[in-house]
């Protein structure tokens, strides 16, 4: 249920639940210098996204600990439909609807968790809304660094997005599978992304114009497993592209890129050790978190980045 004041035609409001902190999330936001899909200033972060024909722009703000503040942007403002579609786009962002309590009471009495539950309490896992952006960055960010990964995707995004600006600001929209689909390697491999890499992504482009993946698609599967499964037949899309994916834009708590390097660096610095930890023991030190792998992981992540 989207729940808003009774806001005035550029602003509305959306009510939070006490397990949420807007400046642990807006420090997440703030990690890498070269995003471009959204701006962040004075605590307050800027984004455009694209709903049917519109491009829309609005901020998000906190004001008090109850609510969200999201203000439109731009000379015309948006129809109800579209107020109520940013409502639920902003809900998602942020994943106001999951309730965390069980998460908290069991991280607490965690050995790897207790630390990060109180370190970034109120964090939650900020979504990718687009299945086409979430599947380009988890391919994207395959066995290189994350600073490189944001300079391909600010590539990916400038050369290939679309683009909006307000008040001298511009603001980018990742590409759509349209736009990608009937492009060649060697125009992706411009970029200096790798010639596999430059096909996954054209591939999966393909696949949604097709028709034959979709988010709507992956939503109506029975289970993460079935879901994992239908990604990892995907050329490109490997166990933990299709777990990041599942994670970060599918929503579901329990995936677990249990092969993340990030992962067991983060795991390796909590318990001080010199030596990653295996899979073997990574399954031990999780046996508490099922059904909040995602979760967990991304608290573990958030020590290192």
């Amino acid at each position: 249920m989207i729940q808003t004041s009774d806001d005035n035609d550029d602003e509305l409001m959306l009510f939070v639940p006490k397990e949420f902190n807007f400046d642990e999330n807006i420090n997440y936001l703030a990690r890498s210098r070269n995003e471009c899909l959204y701006h962040i200033d004075n605590n307050r972060v800027t984004k455009a996204i694209q709903i049917g024909d519109e491009t829309l722009i609005f901020e998000v703000s906190s004001v008090d600990d109850n609510y969200l503040n999201v203000r439109f942007l731009g000379e015309s403002k948006p129809a109800p439909v579209l107020r109520e579609k940013v409502a639920c786009y902003v809900r998602e962002w942020f994943d106001l609807d999951r309730d965390l309590r069980p998460f908290y009471t069991m991280a607490k009495e965690d050995p790897l968790l207790a630390s990060a539950v109180d370190s970034f309490y109120g964090l939650r896992i900020i979504g990718i809304h687009d299945l086409f952006e979430a599947l380009c960055w988890g391919i994207l960010g395959q066995q290189i660094n994350l600073s490189f990964a944001y300079t391909l995707k600010r590539r990916l995004v400038e050369k290939f997005g679309r683009s909006v600006v307000h008040d001298g600001v511009t603001y980018w929209v990742f590409p759509s599978p349209e736009d990608i689909a009937s492009l060649s390697p060697p125009e992706l491999e411009s970029l200096r992304m790798t010639k596999k890499k430059a096909e996954y992504i054209i591939g999966v482009a393909g696949l949604m114009v097709q028709g034959t993946l979709s988010k709507e698609l992956l939503v109506t599967v029975r289970s993460h497993q079935q879901a994992e499964k239908t990604l990892v037949k995907i050329r490109g899309i490997g166990p933990w592209t299709a777990n990041y994916v599942l994670m970060r834009c599918l929503r579901y708590p329990c995936a677990f890129p249990i092969d993340d390097v990030g992962l067991h660096n983060a795991i390796k610095q909590r318990l001080g050790r010199e030596l990653k930890p295996d899979k073997d023991e990574i399954l031990k030190l999780a046996v508490n978190w099922n059904g909040w792998e995602s979760y967990a992981t991304f608290y573990l992540w958030r020590f290192l980045y």
